[in-house]
Order: structure tokens, then C-alpha cells, then sequence
């Protein structure tokens, strides 16, 4: 796509972060009877939706509306008869859409569009300036105005094969003709069936800019509207919806991952219906568009290449919760299963409306988390919107009214005059294909522990023969080499396979960030996991589990445009923790022609720092010959480092290798698994997953906890089956949890989306190993990261015997002296107290002093350094320190946290001050803001609301001088703070 008006990636900004909140609604005359009502309607419908879109700071200018119709062929043959002469070809013989263009260069663009088009056996019959009335319109939207024009196109074919020579022509004119922003080209939509119309307006505006709509003569038998709030991101023409044939409110959370996937998928992909033209549709997915943009190319490929209707489409890329839904009719599930194993679902919270000019409809994500109601009347029109009031009806005249429910569909089929219920639609396409024969395709792991020496398979007795030292649990090298310390093992790997879940600790982290670090930090560590806001709802991954799933297929994937057994043939995992002797049998498999290549990712220590990348090269490149030899599974392995040879971290290995297979489109062909020693934490685990990991053997977890137990250090004493159950079970929650901070229901979903932000790594490193991760301060190098590795390395096998034999402690969670630095050091609480009890200004600059070093050792505001200016502020222009500590506000702190007594104390200083304190999510109890005493008035000004709270009443709401509403946060699991139970008390529940 040409430039469409967003500012370039600068500073904080990026324009991949573009999302949007919308209103959506559509009618439509069941029966395909084409009326000029139908458009007055949809004006009504979207004009009553104008609160769902948004404007900017001039008034005037809108984030976006616009309509989708069928073609009016009346209205369109009489303007085209009146201003060239030329009849048009009958409703279906030609296409039109309009362009988006700059005068400057409308006429090459319109000759380049042209020329395409002979390319393609068709011919442009005329162009059309579309008639625009900008007088409404604000001046933020005029500077970027484009000029439209409207094109007619025809060709020799049959309806169904025109329809495909217009969807070529477009695809290849989108990618060709704007020459990366030269030239203004964007089309709306080009398309024998529909046209669209839209702009950066409001709802009003659309209706007042385009004098087409009101044209009596201009008739359709449905018309989807769409109102677009850009959510704290720019507005641009390009970017308003609906798109071809979707309009969409919500946001896709697992775009990143579905955009590359989408990629990858070229490498593997054939079609029947365009042969060799199928590679002219590359990529699939044009540069540059927003998600909902990215979800229309996606659709529109799989209708047009993939020879699927409209609606099957649609429930592939948005299925409902099937995995856990034990009422779920059989056929649907084995339809879920099948389409699951060919694309990763598209998740996020959304409505998606979608039309082909034969099939309209609208489909709720699986949580249901946007709003959808519909009425169907007795003279069969059916209403859809994101609310009811956006027409007015006859109550005598509704025949049936309703809301879309999770996952659930309604659809109108105006060919076969029919609306179609979820249920009867789902089963109907279920039923087309044998998916339960397909489906035994399908490979589970107890197949191939079935096809193995049985003696080869008891897993209790594996980790003791495996383990690679003898002696002590912590004299084992490789702990230092991949940078284990005690608290690893004590405060992390022991609670979980002791108690199936994380470990709880104090709210905040108060450690340096890994790019301030003085203790060589794992990549991991520089990972910061992204998690949503507003109107993007986090989930609870417990009490909504049966939305949730961590079962994915992995494994080569097939053509996903020829419908057939061949996609069910891949590996079935639950979840994707492996057991020692899990990842044994998948090396090792043969099973149904399968085969496994194993890639060391390690390199001798003679190599030095220059071995790191050289080893990341090897690795992509036998990765990717590995797929073009029809390997099915690659195992990136570390078992190999030790006293000659250093481990490549697995992520760099990883995302290097799943970069690289993308870019070089094998990525479908293989499965990613990883044997590694470096990973044990659930974040470890989730960004590895999060940028391409199918499965994971973390062997050195399970050798550690092995040898623990064996020296009495796990209780009770707990079998190797029970200690792999129970550390799988605590990973699982994790996972889970952080899915659930993003609102991603699937790890299907979430592997390979990169739902992270990288703090502290340069952009060689990006770009080579996690391609699209926003990395805004760059940073570490793959020298730095080499010399880290090489560092751990040494501390590992020192010449000098007695430096490793005990594993260093750092202090990372708790503080320890010689250790990492922390914010809140002893020092520093020591001088608060002192200052605070002694009240003196020395005591106090000593405090401040501490602190300002921890601060500057741990954060990146601490490296900021101030430039003075030369010149003086005139002290009439600087408030008093009286007005300027008003403006003082602590943390939103509960306190259930950190105690009633700070709680209350920090309440009376701010009132004292004029400031305003926090109420957290815990509330207030009343008892302080009825006490009015000036002195002593313990009332916070700030009052929040939050999702688990249960005391919320009028008289504290009323109490208040700011309310804040948590949205993406609250007192359930996963979500913001976690209170420890020996922290609760009873008359917590009063408040």
C-alpha cells in the first residue's frame, strides 16, 4: 500500500501499533430485493453509531466511515450512458471500485492500471471522477484528501473466472503500481460484486461527502456500515473500513504471528484455480495495513485461491472454543480440529462483519468480548449492529430478535434467500468433507510410544542414568554455564514441581533492567511481554479456562488452499513440554515415513565471541536444507555444550532459525523443537513459544530436580513421572496466565505472534533473530551477547577447580551483598527511617543520595542527564513550592499490600499537602473519609474500581475526586496483583 498518511516509525511511535474500536451494523433484504430504502436505512444505522467513531482535536475531522453496497448497476449505467456514452455490460460482466490517487500522478497510475489489466486479458472500459462534497469535512482530513476515481472493468470470462482476473489484476496493481510511496494508489475495493465507499469522516460526513449514496436511482439489497475509533493511534483515508469485504470492531492480537505464518505458508502453497498465476497474489498479505486489513487480504485469498465460500473461511481463521467444549456436536468438533491443524486461529477480542455481495454476516470472537444484536422483520430484512436503536422497527413486525453469542455466527445467503442459523451453517460445512476419516491422519505422542521398544519407554527411569554429573546437585557445571543460581532452584524450580504453580513474590522488580545488568542476564531477560489495555480485555485463564487451550498440531503444515487429508498429517502435543524421554522417541521416530534432524547449537570455545554468529548461520542453513530434504521435525539441541564447547542461547538459535525459514518460505515444512539446558522459567518458556517454538525439552530442570529429590531436597519425595506432571501442570498455568494478559485464548494463537517488546537489544539482533520486535533504545550486540555466553561460560569451568564448585548467588529477587544492585537496598530503607525519625534535612540529602545511585544503576530514567540552561527563570514565573506539591499523587496501592498503617499515613500527607492519594483496588474504609479532621483526614481523593471488587458502593464513589476504572487490570488471577494469603484478613471482606 502507498503512503496513506501515518507518520514513519520515530522516536516512541510505531505505526505497526495502529488498532481500533468501532461500530459496526449492516441490513439487508434476505430475499436480494435492491431498494434505495435499503441505503436511507443503513445512513440512519451508521449516523446513530457516530458515538462509536471518533474525530480529532479540530472537530471536524473523523477517524473513519464508510459503507459497503451491492453495485447499483441502475444508477451507474445511466451516469456512465450520460457522461461517455458507453453502455455498460450487464450486472456481473464488469467490475468497479474506486482508487484513492493524488492528481499529480493520477494519470500514471490510471496508465500503469491499465496496463495491468491487458496483462491480465481484461480492459478498462472508463474512468469516472467520483463526485465529492468536501465542504463538511475537517481540515486535519482535507490535507490528506485524495483524489477519487472510480474505475469500470471487463473482461471475456464466465462470472466465477472474472471474478478471479479482477481479484489478480487488484492484487498485482497493489503491489506494483504505488513503487514504495512515489505514487498515492490505493483501492477501496474492485469487484464485480460490491463497491465501497469511505473516507476519514464522521458518520455524518460520509453520507454528506458522497452524493452517489443519495441518488434515488442508486439501489442495493445490503449495505454494512462502520464507524472507526482509532484507539490511541492515527486516523488515515487508507485505513478507514470497510475493507473489500470485511469491517471489523476489535483488534487481533496474534497479528505479527499470523502475518509471518501467512508468509511462510507461500512456500508450501498450490492452487488448482490460478496455477502459476497463484505467485503474482504474493505476499498475500500487502505491506503496511492495519490488523483489520491484514485479516481481509487473508480471507479474501482463501475465497478467491482457496475455492472456499465466504462463510467457511471466515469460522477457519475465527474459530469458537471447541477444544474444552464437551456439548459440542462431533462433526463441528472434527471440522474444528481438521482447520485447526491447516491455520492458527486469528485471536483477539472482535466482531467481524463480512460480505461478498452473495453472503452476509457476522461472526463474535470466542470470548464474546464486542457487543452484536440483531433483529430479523417479517418482510425478511435483517438489522445488525453493535447496538439495538440504530433503526427504528415496528415491534408488530419483528419476527425474531437476538445477540451474537462467543464464537457464534449469523449468516444471510441472498442467492438461496435464506438465513442460516450457527449451528445449522457450522454442520452443514462440517458435513462437506469426510474430516473424521481425514482426522485419523493425525498423529498423537502415544502412537509413537506405541510403535517403540516398550522397555525403552518408562519414564521413571530416566534422569538418573541422564544425569551428567556425580555428586552434589549444585557442583553440576553446567548450572553456571546457562546461568542457574541458587535462587533459581530454591525460589523458582522447586515451588513449582512442589506445588504445580509459580512461585508468588512482592508486587514490582526492583532489579536492574538486563541491559544495566552487571551479571551477564539471559536473553530472556530483555524480553518485556506486552498485555492488554482498554478496549482490549485481558482474560481470566482460570475461571473462563474452557476458552483456553494450549494443544497445537506441529509439524509440517500442508497446502491450505487444497482441502484434503494432507493437512491432518502433523503431531498432536496437549502441551508443549517435553519429557526426557518424550524428546527421545521424537528423535528417534520413524513412524508413518517421519523423520527428525538433529542441529547442534553450540561451537567450540576456541572459536571465541566470533563463534556465536558464525554457529547462528550454520544452524539457519541446516535448518533450511533440512525442510527442503523433507525432514519433518528439527531439534535444536545444546546437549553438547560443556568444557569445549558454549551453548548458543536457544532463543537466539530459535528465532534466527524461524526468521530464517520464513524468509526462505520452508518454515510449514518442519517442526522447531528445542533441547535445551538454558530454559526453566514460564517466561523463558513464553518467548520461545512466542517466537516460533513448537515444543520444548528443558532437560537440565528435570536432571536438577531428579538429583534433588534424590538428596531429600523435594518433599514429599515425588516419582520422576509425578516431578515432570507437576512442573508441566505449574508451566501450563503460566503460560496460560501470560496468554491471558494479551486476551489470546490459544497457544496455537500465541506462538509465533512475538507479543513482546525488547528492552536494551540492538537492531543486528533484532532484525537477524526477532524480525518486527520493537526494540526502541537498541542496545546489546551479538558481541555482547557472546561475550556474556563466554563469561557464564568461564565461570562454568575455570581452571581453578574451587571457583565452581558452588553456584553463585546474585541476588537477583532477594538482595545480597556483592550482589546485583537493587533500588530499594538495605542502605536506602535504612536513610528513609533515620531521616524520618530524626526529621533532619542531612539525614534526608543522605537518603536522597542513596537512593539517586540505586536509581541511576537500575533504571533508564536514572541515565538521563539533564542539560541547564544558561539562562535563569525569572522567580515571578515559578509557582510556590505551596502550589506546585498540589500536584503530588502517590501510587494506585492497595492496602491489603502494604499495610493499613502506610496505607492511611500516605492518605493524611497528601491531604495535608493538597495532593491526592490512591485508594488501589482494595477500596477505603469508610471510616476515613467521614472523618473530616483537617489534620488527620485520611480520605484518598482517587478512588478505583476494579474487576474483582466486591465493596464498591455509591457513598464511595461519591467520596472521591477522580474515579479510575481498571480495565485491564483487577484482583483475579494473572491480572495485576496477586495478595499472598498469609497478607489477608478477615475484615478485608467489609470493605
Amino acid at each position: 500500500m502507498a503512503d496513506c498518511g501515518l507518520p514513519p516509525k520515530q522516536g516512541l511511535y510505531d505505526p505497526t501499533f495502529e488498532k481500533d474500536a468501532c461500530g459496526v451494523g449492516f441490513i439487508v433484504s434476505i430475499d436480494g430485493i435492491h431498494s434505495h430504502k435499503i441505503l436511507e436505512d443503513a445512513e440512519t444505522i451508521s449516523i446513530r453509531m457516530e458515538h462509536r467513531g471518533a474525530c480529532a482535536c479540530d472537530n471536524d475531522t473523523g477517524d473513519g466511515a464508510g459503507v459497503v453496497t451491492t453495485i447499483p448497476h441502475k444508477y451507474y449505467s445511466n451516469e456512465i450512458q450520460r457522461q461517455f456514452g458507453i453502455s455498460l455490460p450487464s450486472i456481473g460482466k464488469y467490475a468497479t471500485g474506486i482508487f484513492f490517487l493524488d492528481e499529480e500522478s493520477a494519470k500514471e497510475a490510471e496508465k500503469l492500471f491499465e496496463d495491468l489489466a491487458l496483462e491480465c486479458n481484461l480492459k478498462v472500459i472508463c474512468w469516472r471522477t467520483v463526485p465529492v462534497d468536501d465542504s463538511t469535512i475537517g481540515q486535519v482530513a482535507k490535507k490528506r484528501e485524495p483524489f477519487m476515481r472510480q474505475v469500470f472493468v471487463t473482461g471475456d470470462f464466465e462470472k466465477d473466472s472474472l471474478k478471479r482476473q479482477v481479484f489478480l489484476l487488484r492484487k498485482q496493481a497493489s503491489h506494483r503500481i504505488p513503487r514504495n510511496g512515489t505514487i498515492r494508489f490505493y483501492i477501496c475495493s474492485l469487484s464485480t460484486d460490491t463497491i465501497v465507499y469511505k473516507g476519514q469522516f464522521t458518520s455524518t460526513q460520509l453520507w454528506e461527502y458522497f452524493p452517489d449514496l443519495h441518488h434515488p436511482d442508486y439501489e442495493a439489497y445490503l449495505a454494512l456500515v462502520h464507524a472507526r475509533f482509532s484507539t490511541n493511534t492515527f486516523p488515515s483515508w487508507e485505513r478507514a473500513h470497510p475493507m473489500r469485504c470485511l469491517a471489523h470492531n476489535g483488534e487481533i492480537n496474534t497479528l505479527r504471528g499470523n502475518i509471518n505464518l501467512m508468509q511462510a505458508r507461500e512456500g508450501v502453497m498450490k492452487s488448482s484455480i490460478f496455477g502459476d498465476d497463484l505467485k503474482k497474489l504474493y505476499p498475500v498479505v500487502e505491506p503496511g495495513l492495519s490488523d483489520s486489513g491484514s485479516f481481509d487480504c487473508v480471507l479474501e485469498f482463501l475465497v478467491m485461491a482457496g475455492g472456499r465460500l465466504l462463510p467457511e473461511a471466515v469460522i477457519t481463521m475465527v474459530p469458537e472454543a471447541w477444544h474444552n467444549d464437551k456439548l459440542m456436536h462431533e462433526d463441528k468438533k472434527e471440522f474444528y480440529q481438521w482447520s485447526a491443524c491447516a491455520m492458527e486461529p486469528w485471536d483477539g477480542p472482535a466482531l467481524l462483519t463480512f460480505t461478498d455481495g452473495r453472503f452476509i454476516g457476522a461472526i463474535l470472537d470466542r470470548n464474546g468480548l464486542r457487543p452484536s444484536r440483531y433483529y430479523v422483520t417479517k418482510d425478511n430484512i435483517m438489522i445488525m449492529a453493535s447496538e439495538v436503536g440504530v433503526l427504528d422497527v415496528d415491534h408488530s413486525n419483528i419476527l425474531l430478535k437476538g445477540r451474537l453469542k462467543p464464537g457464534r455466527m449469523l449468516l444471510v445467503d441472498t442467492q438461496e434467500k435464506i438465513f442460516t442459523r450457527d449451528e445449522e451453517l457450522k454442520l452443514e460445512i462440517a458435513r462437506k468433507r469426510p474430516l473424521g476419516e481425514w482426522l485419523k491422519e493425525l498423529i498423537t505422542i502415544d502412537e509413537l510410544y506405541a510403535v517403540h521398544d516398550p522397555m525403552d519407554v518408562n519414564t521413571d527411569s530416566v534422569g538418573d542414568t541422564d544425569t551428567a554429573v556425580n555428586g552434589p546437585a549444585l557442583s553440576d557445571r553446567r548450572l553456571s554455564m546457562f546461568g542457574y543460581t541458587v535462587e533459581t532452584l530454591t525460589l523458582l524450580l522447586l515451588p513449582m514441581v512442589q506445588t504445580k504453580k509459580e512461585a508468588l513474590g512482592s508486587m514490582g522488580n526492583d532489579a536492574p533492567l538486563a541491559c544495566l545488568s552487571n551479571f551477564q542476564p539471559l536473553i530472556y531477560d530483555y524480553f518485556k511481554q506486552l498485555f492488554a489495555q482498554v478496549t482490549n480485555p485481558p482474560i481470566d485463564p482460570f475461571r473462563e479456562s474452557v476458552v483456553m487451550s494450549l494443544a497445537c498440531p506441529i509439524g509440517p503444515q500442508a497446502n491450505i488452499l487444497e482441502p484434503s487429508a494432507e493437512q491432518c498429517r502433523r503431531l498432536f502435543l496437549k502441551q508443549p513440554i517435553l519429557s526426557l524421554k518424550d524428546l527421545e522417541v521424537l528423535k528417534t521416530n520413524t513412524y508413518k515415513g517421519w523423520k527428525t534432524k538433529i542441529i547442534e547449537t553450540v561451537y567450540p570455545i576456541s572459536e571465541g565471541s566470533a563463534g556465536l554468529l558464525k554457529t547462528l548461520n550454520r544452524v539457519c542453513d541446516e535448518a533450511c536444507a533440512a525442510a527442503k530434504s523433507g525432514y519433518q521435525l528439527v531439534v535444536l539441541t545444546d546437549r553438547n555444550a560443556g568444557p569445549n564447547f558454549v551453548p548458543v542461547s536457544a532463543l537466539l538459535a530459535l528465532g534466527a532459525t524461524h526468521h530464517h525459514l520464513i524468509s526462505e518460505r520452508q518454515r510449514m515444512k518442519v517442526g522447531l523443537v528445542l533441547e535445551t539446558g538454558e530454559v526453566r522459567e514460564v517466561h523463558h518458556v513464553c518467548v520461545l513459544l512466542g517466537y516460533g517454538a513448537d515444543a520444548i525439552c528443558p532437560y537440565l530442570v528435570f536432571e536438577m530436580i531428579y538429583k534433588l529429590r534424590d538428596e531429600g531436597l523435594v518433599t514429599p519425595p515425588l516419582s520422576n513421572r509425578e516431578i515432570f506432571n507437576n512442573y508441566v501442570e505449574a508451566m501450563s498455568r503460566g503460560i496460560s496466565k501470560v496468554m491471558a494478559k494479551m486476551g489470546i485464548s490459544t497457544l496455537q494463537s500465541y506462538k509465533g505472534a512475538q507479543i513482546f517488546e525488547a528492552v536494551g537489544l540492538s537492531l543486528q539482533v533484532i532484525n537477524k533473530c526477532f524480525k518486527g520486535t520493537i526494540s526502541r533504545l537498541g542496545g546489546a550486540t551479538f558481541q555482547t551477547l557472546a561475550d556474556d555466553a563466554l563469561q557464564r561460560h568461564g565461570l562454568a569451568y575455570s581452571p581453578n577447580e574451587s571457583d565452581t564448585l558452588i553456584l553463585r548467588n546474585p541476588g537477583f529477587y532477594h538482595w545480597r551483598s556483592g550482589g546485583e544492585r537493587h533500588i530499594n537496598e538495605p542502605m536506602n530503607i535504612a536513610n528513609i527511617q533515620e531521616a524520618a525519625k530524626s526529621n533532619d534535612i542531612n539525614a534526608y540529602d543522605k537518603f536522597v543520595a542513596s537512593c539517586m545511585e540505586s536509581i541511576r544503576a537500575c533504571t533508564l530514567r536514572g541515565q538521563l542527564e539533564l542539560v541547564y540552561s544558561d539562562k535563569a527563570i525569572d522567580i515571578s514565573e515559578v509557582e510556590p513550592a505551596v502550589e506546585i506539591v498540589k500536584r503530588f499523587a502517590t501510587g494506585a496501592m492497595s492496602f491489603g499490600s502494604i499495610s493499613m498503617e502506610a496505607h492511611t499515613a500516605l492518605a493524611v500527607a497528601m491531604n495535608r499537602i493538597g495532593g491526592k492519594s490512591n485508594t488501589g483496588e482494595g477500596g477505603e474504609n469508610p471510616d476515613r473519609y467521614l472523618n473530616q479532621d483537617p489534620q488527620f483526614n485520611a480520605r484518598s481523593a482517587i478512588k478505583q474500581v476494579a474487576s474483582g471488587r466486591f465493596g464498591v458502593t455509591s457513598a464511595y464513589l461519591a467520596n472521591s475526586d477522580d474515579l479510575q476504572i481498571k480495565m485491564a487490570q483487577g484482583a483475579k488471577p494473572g491480572e495485576g496483583g496477586e495478595l499472598p494469603g498469609y497478607k489477608v484478613r478477615l475484615f478485608f471482606f467489609s470493605v
